[in-house]
């Protein structure tokens, strides 16, 4: 087939289809565009999910009427002068193609009034042909209504969602610009129905209500951090606060909504351990840097950036969420009266004070040192208590629990001073092991101890190559592993975290996991590892265990940084609070 080149009207719908994939993307080139023009208020109204209608409207600084029929051409701007901008993006907008490639799948009409001028201009814009500019009377601003959506390309309408499906893509994305820029007043509307408006006062929290609901917003957790250029803001849900999906993770950067894969990684990477496999935050952050340092023209939609210097910002963001995390105490305060007595102990900050009666209760629970249990050690000492930093020792921590007993051989009954805790043993053992075994790692110095009989383990060959991978991970955490024939290794030495258990059985195990995981991330190797070899060597469901054992477990678990979960996100405790107790037994009325 001979070349020719593409009518002016084919290329501008294929241009078209880079930018404009569906009613939000038209939604969102517009309300950037608003933004860019220093509006205080936009309004958007859509009708069949803006299929039929989709109208924005601002008051902003507007466009002069000798300038809007240039405004609606091809590659036509006014945020870019040399190509030099390209490289120190700091508007929403840049390339000259969004109304352009509106224009083409649309009935588009532009009103539009600066200040210095008395009367506006309104200019229509068919399939992609423009007429000529009109006098109006119109306020200061800018007022796109586009009609007809794909009304000359079908195939598009064809590839559309539901009618649902676009509203609630709507929905988000203006949900989303209205926290990111919540001093801005946004009001969407579809035909009479208001679904979303915010006062503009500055309170993003009121906002994450209206898109999330009050009692969702009320959990969140707020993230504040600066460094060497660099700022984060916004919100983070706690642990106990998760979603099945990634759809509620939202970044944007210098304004800008992206889908960024490193920093998704980064965000879950500080919520690494914490969340149970298959849950995921909610998030709404705000990243602040040198547009010289990012990258925005990556993508048609400007949907993705690139970074100068990746890792840094992967260190950054995920340093802040986890000092947030860290910085969070979920431990309700607790008058002390309620346990008979005005004497109070002094406590850590962020915890409530409890009775003195409690405290001599606790204190001749168990001393400092060591019991074996099972298959592990379980202690405490003070000199653990008192490492790490006061952020870690901030995060989610317990109250201090009266030891009661223990059903079923699986789980411990403790009592607090808010109530009743109920504790996963396994669970929460594994939590206690993986924490000092990866203080031990990071202060490399994890005591290994010799076996007297070394044992030999064999395994099936696809087994051996996934073990021979991670040897030498398993010998950093002071195991000593050696290969010694033919899907055969030899365990010669344990961490002494681990004396008791059986080597073999342990070893069969991990190998089982890598075989039902998929390989971690090269950086996530360690504490993936380290957190399979503490779930095979914690105490089991249904083995008994001694009233000093449950004792010792319940202190260390008391002495983790993050006890609430176990280090693959399960909890290791339910809590059943005082109040719960007296409406279950009827002892008050229903508040």
């Amino acid at each position: 087939m001979p070349i020719r080149l593409l009518s002016p009207e084919v290329a501008s719908q294929i241009a078209a289809g880079e930018v404009i994939e569906r009613p939000a993307s038209v939604v969102k080139e517009l309300l950037e565009n608003s933004l860019d023009a220093g509006a205080r208020m936009i309004a958007i109204s859509i009708e069949e999910a803006g299929r039929k209608l989709i109208e924005v409207a601002d008051d902003g600084s507007g466009i002069p009427s000798g300038e809007l029929e240039l405004a609606v051409s091809r590659h036509a701007t006014s945020k870019l002068v040399r190509s030099d901008d390209l490289f120190s993006i700091s508007t929403l907008g840049f390339r000259g193609e969004a109304l352009a490639s509106i224009g083409s799948v649309s009935h588009m009409t532009i009103t539009s009034r600066v200040e210095n001028e008395k009367e506006g201009a309104r200019i229509r814009v068919e399939g992609g042909t423009a007429g000529k500019p009109t006098k109006v009377g119109t306020t200061v601003g800018t007022t796109v209504r586009v009609e007809d959506l794909f009304y000359n390309v079908p195939a598009r309408l064809k590839f559309l969602k539901t009618d649902v499906t676009e509203r609630r893509t709507i929905d988000s994305l203006v949900t989303r610009y209205a926290l990111a820029y919540p001093d801005k007043r946004f009001k969407l509307s579809e035909g009479k129905n208001v679904t979303l408006q915010t006062a503009g006062d500055g309170d993003r929290r009121s906002i994450l209500a209206a898109l999330y609901g009050v009692d969702v917003a009320k959990q969140m957790l707020e993230v504040m951090a600066e460094e060497d250029g660099y700022s984060l803001t916004g919100f983070i849900s706690p642990t106990s606060l998760t979603r099945s999906n990634r759809k509620e993770i939202t970044f944007f950067i210098n304004g800008r909504w992206v889908h960024e894969i490193s920093l998704n990684t980064a965000l879950l990477q500080a919520y690494h351990t914490l969340l149970m496999v298959g849950r995921y935050p909610l998030t709404a952050l705000f990243l602040e840097i040198d547009p010289h340092a990012v990258d925005v023209n990556v993508h048609p939609a400007k949907a993705e950036v690139r970074f100068r210097d990746s890792d840094r910002v992967f260190s950054f963001v995920q340093r802040s969420v986890r000092k947030a995390l860290l910085a969070y105490s979920p431990v309700p305060n607790v008058a002390p009266s309620l346990w008979g007595t005005t004497r109070t102990v002094p406590s850590e900050p962020g915890q409530s004070s409890v009775g003195l009666d409690w405290a001599i209760g606790h204190d001749e629970v168990v001393e400092s040192g060591k019991l074996a249990v099972g298959s592990g050690q379980l202690s405490v000492s003070s000199e653990q208590r008192a490492e790490g930093s006061s952020d870690q020792q901030s995060f989610e921590r317990i109250p201090l629990m009266r030891l009661i007993g223990q059903i079923g051989g699986t789980y411990l009954v403790a009592e607090g001073p808010d109530g009743l805790y109920l504790i996963d043993q396994h669970a929460a053992h594994e939590r206690v092991l993986f924490e000092k075994l990866m203080a031990q790692h990071e202060m490399k110095n994890i005591p290994s101890q010799a076996l007297l009989n070394p044992e030999v383990v064999t395994v099936p060959p696809g087994a051996a190559k996934l073990l021979m991978e991670q040897l030498s991970v398993l010998n950093h955490f002071g195991f000593d592993v050696e290969e010694f024939g033919p899907n055969t290794f030899q365990v010669r030495a344990m961490p002494v975290l681990f004396m008791g258990s059986d080597p073999a059985s342990a070893l069969r195990a991990l190998v089982e996991d890598f075989e039902e995981d998929e390989t971690p991330l090269q950086d996530e190797v360690e504490a993936r590892l380290a957190a399979r070899v503490c779930k095979r060597m914690a105490v089991k469901g249904g083995q008994a265990l001694s009233s000093e054992e449950q004792r010792a477990l319940l202190t260390d678990l008391e002495a983790c940084d993050s006890p609430r979960t176990c280090p693959h996100g399960r909890p290791t405790m339910i809590h059943l609070s005082v109040d719960t107790l007296e409406r279950q037994f009827g002892r008050r009325g229903a508040r």
